[in-house]
């Protein structure tokens, strides 16, 4: 005999979890578009599309609520995965030094949200990835430091040539890193800075431009918490992205 399967004796299936929500933070700077030109919140377009294309649905996270906790904490939760992105210069009274004649157009706002942010994300273990200025802003919420003005250090612009050009640097990554297990011993990195982390307490520096510089860092542990000083989004090579959207869908652990 034969027993109808009806919905209530049909087994539980359980739900199909869809890709990781990736946050991104933004800028918030004056643009035009159209026949506008006021404030705007955005971010290239390239970091969108990496996350994209690592299989990750990009959030992104404009500067609104300034250093607030609970906001920040009620967007992470809703995450998978947080992104700091490049930008600005941040404020050097964020680790207690006097501006650099260098050091210029700091975004106040966007320092307080991003370690509002990064706070939310280390009380659930959320998985992070920092660029750029976001390598810096981690580096400074650990207790640590930045050179201000990079070319006062090396003697060259290389990691900064031109206001809207980007440098390469050909970057060494450390043996036993996770950084390393994502995307190799070397890679060519485009860099946009004229800034640097120069000490980074509970981050272990994995990478190195061949005149010394930090480039990329990471923790110890499980957990997916390191950063870097070029700029990913713009190559084709998405590993550094598909890292982190594998540990955003395992768990957090890579």
């Amino acid at each position: 005999m034969t027993t109808a399967v009806t919905e209530q004796s049909r087994p539980a299936q359980a739900p199909q979890p869809g890709p990781p929500l990736i946050g991104l933070s933004t800028y918030r700077e004056n643009a035009a578009w159209g026949v506008w030109r006021q404030p705007a919140d955005l971010l290239p377009a390239n970091y969108a599309n990496a996350v994209a294309a690592a299989g990750g649905v990009p959030v992104l996270l404009p500067p609104a609520a300034g250093g607030d906790i609970t906001a920040a904490s009620a967007v992470v939760s809703r995450l998978d995965g947080l992104i700091i992105s490049g930008g600005a210069d941040v404020e050097p009274t964020r680790y207690g030094a006097d501006a650099d004649p260098h050091t210029t157009a700091c975004r106040p706002e966007r320092d307080a949200w991003e370690l509002a942010l990064l706070d939310a994300a280390d009380a659930i273990d959320l998985p992070v990835l920092g660029i750029c200025r976001g390598m810096q802003l981690m580096a400074i919420r650990a207790g640590g430091s930045l050179v201000q003005h990079v070319p006062d250090v090396v003697g060259h612009t290389e990691h900064s040539p031109a206001p809207d050009r980007f440098g390469l640097s050909e970057i060494r990554i450390e043996v036993h890193s996770r950084l390393r297990r994502m995307i190799g011993p070397t890679t060519r990195g485009a860099c946009h800075h004229h800034q640097a982390v120069r000490e980074h307490p509970g981050y272990r520096a994995v990478a190195f431009a061949a005149d010394g510089m930090t480039e990329a860092m990471e923790a110890d542990g499980e957990r997916f918490n390191l950063a870097v000083q070029w700029h990913p989004e713009t190559a084709s090579d998405t590993g550094l992205f598909a890292g982190l959207v594998r540990a955003a869908r395992a768990g957090r652990v890579v």
